[in-house]
């Protein structure tokens, strides 16, 4: 028999409205929502939602979860049970992990160590490399959400820097192309001019921006427009950090219909490069964190349509790797707990609202990376649900950070919204700090062309 869950007197979050509901759960999925609905018999579970926002489960489309390979930063057990808490309900994982996964074999491994052990909903992208194009051209039957390509440094040999690579990966792919875009002789070239004039023991984090230059990241993303439009490819652009950037990309078509879209990051959205006297490494990420102009650009840009997407680029590190000496901390930093807090404090201060939040980080997602039947909340979609208090304050601290590596740019911020309840696939997997004792993910279904 079906198990049945009754949320009750919601605020109800869903394509542009917010409305007072309830919204029945049978099975896995959503088979009623109504303005009042009845509890379906005695063994219903009711859950009075009263004063909390009922939103449609995050989608985070860029989470480097380290497994297999880097299993000492986080897991995917660790780090999916981790987004469940700040209310992510599916995640998009990287391929660059060790060994990397540029081989439809080694894609799927992942996939066999998800079904296991991750809390959260999960697809993968497939890595390009300058020698893995005929792995690409097969991707279509495989289970990969899209093609990544690292067009700047990248952990492991995955740094996509051959011309021919490049113009045979935008010409053949199958599948949506995801670029990190950075310049890498011009990141080169920057780091040993700092080096030859301030020395290499003496850089501090302050650098990263001027090193991860405004440049250096416009002249890839330049060029990997250029490449799509040459061969009428879809290309998602990850992590927009540039004012530079922000203005390029189009807001006259649905994005249904674009084949050219974009990216920001909860921490170009929140930090500047002021910040770095106080964070340090901690917020050294690539792209770089750059001016208070640049996220004032990637603002504008994201309201106005331009920037498709908010996801967090989650990269776990532990708090040793991250007190190296700059040159030596590796960048990245956990994010994925807290991404729909830190966006809550905006929708409080009045500059961005709680129906934008959530088409940028639960609808988009789902239509860009052409999701079956979720990143909505409509009946016979899947149960991928969360409840909001918007007025539930607490502060980040060691004691409820779940991250594997322990802590969090975030720590010592005082948030005023707090997720009380995470659904997936109709489960209750998450509620006022307590997990399910048992997980109920399910690999991600992508509609193929």
């Amino acid at each position: 028999m079906a198990r049945h869950t009754l949320i009750k007197n919601a605020r109800l979050v869903n394509e542009g409205k917010t409305t007072e509901s309830d919204l029945l759960i049978t099975g896995e999925r959503i088979s009623k929502i109504a303005p009042s609905i009845s509890p379906h018999n005695a063994n219903t579970k009711i859950i009075d939602a009263m004063g909390k926002y009922l939103l449609p489960g995050i989608i985070d489309d860029q989470v480097h979860f380290r497994e297999p390979g880097l299993t000492y930063k986080g897991t995917i057990y660790s780090e999916s049970r981790a987004a469940l808490a700040g209310g992510v309900t599916s995640y998009i994982e990287q391929p660059n992990t060790n060994p990397p996964a540029t081989t439809i074999e080694l894609l799927h491994q992942k996939y066999h160590i998800a079904e296991k052990t991750s809390w959260a909903n999960f697809g993968f992208n497939l890595g390009a490399s300058n020698d893995n194009i005929e792995e690409i051209k097969k991707a279509a039957s495989s289970k990969a959400a899209g093609i990544k390509v690292f067009m700047g440094s990248s952990t492991g040999n995955m740094l996509v820097d051959n011309p021919a690579t490049l113009e045979a990966l935008f010409r053949d792919s199958p599948l949506l192309i995801i670029t990190h875009c950075e310049d890498e002789t011009t990141i080169r070239q920057n780091q040993q001019k700092y080096i030859d004039l301030i020395g290499r023991n003496q850089l501090t984090a302050r650098y990263h921006p001027l090193i991860r230059s405004h440049e250096a990241c416009l002249l890839s993303t330049q060029t990997a427009i250029s490449l799509a439009k040459k061969f009428n490819s879809r290309l998602h652009i990850y992590h927009i950090s540039t004012a530079q950037e922000a203005v390029i990309f189009e807001n006259k078509v649905p994005l249904e219909k674009k084949k050219i879209t974009a990216e920001a990051c909860i921490h170009h959205l929140w930090f500047s490069d002021a910040d770095y006297a106080d964070k340090g490494n901690l917020i050294k990420w690539n792209p770089s964190v750059k001016t208070t102009a640049d996220r004032e650009a990637i603002w504008k840009a994201l309201l106005e349509n331009r920037i498709d997407i908010i996801a967090t680029d989650h990269a776990p590190h532990t708090l040793e790797e991250k007190q190296k000496p700059y040159i030596d901390a590796p960048s990245g930093g956990p994010l994925v707990q807290h991404s729909l807090n830190a966006m809550m404090e905006f929708v409080k201060e009045g500059r961005i609202t709680i129906e934008r939040l959530v088409e940028k980080m639960c609808h988009n997602p789902s239509i860009l990376f052409r999701i079956k039947d979720r990143g909505f909340i409509r009946e016979g979609y899947f149960a991928d649900l969360v409840l909001l208090h918007p007025a539930m304050p607490y502060t980040v601290n060691k004691d409820n950070i779940f991250y594997s590596c322990g802590w969090s740019p975030f720590e010592g911020i005082s948030f005023k919204s707090r997720v009380t309840h995470t659904f997936v696939n109709g489960q209750l997997m998450y509620e006022n700090g307590k997990f399910s004792s048992f997980k109920n993910a399910m690999s991600l279904e992508f509609t193929r062309d």
